[in-house]
């Protein structure tokens, strides 16, 4: 199977969960899933819930849980270049079949990597490899270089109107 990259973009709801749902059909199918989730740092539900997949999807959070509210720290770069590093050796070894960069373009945009950084990530892919890039504010160049783009356009959300995330659903 020849692997492609695929970036999951926009400002709506849906992006890390379209991608955990290719995780799952990938594990259905006996391939191996690495998710490197940046920015995020919480013990989601989908978090727990992939944990039942363990002998095939490997789940790890490279954020220290701050995200777009407050400023970045020279603690959150440092914890976006280590899950980066980890990205490139994981898709070395051949180990795994599906890479799911979550949040990436947000890391970008908030200069915790680098647009460079993805290009390579991107460009260093073996063949075999499906690459999965999520977040909100992909980049003109990014989406250029992508295999497949899929944005994900907010019309309507009850959070506008108050409602929290709910455990199970959103969180």
């Amino acid at each position: 199977m020849k692997g492609k990259v695929r970036v999951f973009t926009g400002d709506g709801k849906g992006k890390t969960t379209a991608a955990l749902g290719l995780a799952i059909r990938a594990a259905g199918s006996g391939l191996k899933v690495f998710i490197a989730q940046f920015i995020k740092s919480h013990d989601y539900s989908e978090i727990k819930a992939l944990k039942r997949f363990s002998d095939l999807i490997t789940v790890e959070q490279h954020g220290l849980g701050r995200f777009i509210e407050k400023k970045q720290t020279t603690a959150d770069i440092e914890a976006a270049r280590r899950g980066l590093e980890k990205v490139k050796r994981i898709m070395s070894s051949g180990e795994h079949n599906v890479i799911i960069l979550d949040e990436a373009n947000v890391a970008v945009n908030l200069s915790l990597l680098t647009e460079q950084d993805l290009f390579d990530v991107m460009a260093a892919k073996p063949k075999d490899i499906e690459l999965i890039i999520t977040g909100r504010y992909a980049t003109p160049k990014i989406i250029q270089k992508a295999d497949q783009v899929t944005e994900f356009k907010a019309i309507k959300h009850y959070y506008q109107k108050g409602v929290k995330a709910r455990v199970g659903i959103e969180k």
